[in-house]
């Protein structure tokens, strides 16, 4: 069974989120965004000796935030998980960052000691929290007007089920762009007066739309489907159509939009079926992270619209 922990210091703005799976999954990834921050992503390549993970950590703090996987790999060496060498257990550990350091503490990025203490908190996907939480303690979305009309976004997860076969997705939602809703209606993005402006409306006055790195949804899809590296790559791809729904504008230059899929191997089950409900889950765990954020450093929340236009 695998389980989800997060660790964050709310009063900084940062934090992190880990998937650990204790017998190993098959994994693979794929990017999508201009602008990644990244670790252990070349290996996961179908073409690439290592089979399996041994944990996923999603973090804030840009770069600097991915030293947080450090602590995971301790705390799962001190297990004994990790692939074997021969010479020793190592714990195979892929990230992706986010940038957070314009919200909360740019001096505050997550650690080995917060990437160890997300690990001890980790618990099974439905006791995990959603919102201002781990990797989305200090997300944001809707820069595409300047960081001071975004919103406070978060973390957000989404599970299917069709039969035996599981398919979740988890996702830290850091985007440049806009979250709409299942109707298409914008939820979350840049505000105006207390509204979400649409970001087509800047076709018609050619506003230039600037943003670099500031940005950045990262998620894992995780399924019970027995998968080869090719397969969860091809699933990982798929889920990028659930933020391409949920997200306008995705995959710019000034996001690292990635996304990781992790397959346990509990049962059997085509990888389109499996990439279609990846798709549907990601969607709404985007939709999940912002309507379960609340409000903070001086950034609104989903939440505080729906109370204005109640």
């Amino acid at each position: 069974m695998w389980t989800i922990g997060h660790a964050q210091d709310h009063g900084r703005g940062t934090g992190c989120t880990v998937l650990i799976f204790p017998e190993g999954a098959t994994a693979s990834c794929d990017v999508r965004g201009g602008a990644p921050g990244t670790r252990e992503t070349a290996l996961l390549a179908p073409e690439c000796l290592v089979e399996k993970v041994t944990a996923i950590v999603l973090s804030g703090g840009s770069a600097r935030g991915l030293a947080a996987a450090d602590g995971v790999m301790r705390f799962c060496e001190d297990k004994g998980w990790g692939f074997d060498t021969g010479f020793g257990i190592v714990p195979i550990i892929p990230a992706a960052c986010l940038f957070d350091l314009s919200c909360g503490d740019p001096d505050a990025w997550p650690d080995p000691a917060m990437g160890r203490e997300a690990s001890i908190s980790a618990r099974s996907l439905e006791e995990s929290p959603m919102g201002n939480v781990g990797a989305g303690t200090g997300a944001t979305v809707g820069k595409y007007t300047g960081l001071e009309r975004a919103m406070k976004s978060g973390f957000g997860w989404c599970k299917k089920v069709s039969g035996s076969l599981e398919v979740s997705a988890v996702v830290a939602v850091n985007a440049f762009g806009a979250v709409r809703d299942a109707s298409g209606k914008f939820i979350a993005g840049a505000l105006d007066d207390g509204k979400v402006i649409d970001p087509r409306s800047l076709f018609e006055t050619g506003g230039v739309w600037s943003g670099w790195g500031k940005n950045t949804t990262i998620g894992v899809v995780v399924t019970n489907a027995s998968l080869d590296k090719s397969g969860c790559r091809r699933v990982a791809i798929m889920g990028h159509t659930g933020l391409a729904s949920a997200i306008f504008p995705v995959h710019t230059p000034f996001d690292g939009d990635t996304l990781f899929c992790a397959a346990t191997a509990e049962t059997s089950a085509d990888t389109v079926l499996v990439g279609t409900m990846a798709a549907a889950a990601m969607a709404e765990a985007v939709q999940n992270a912002v309507l379960s954020a609340r409000k903070a450093y001086g950034l609104k929340s989903a939440l505080d619209i729906s109370l204005v236009e109640e």
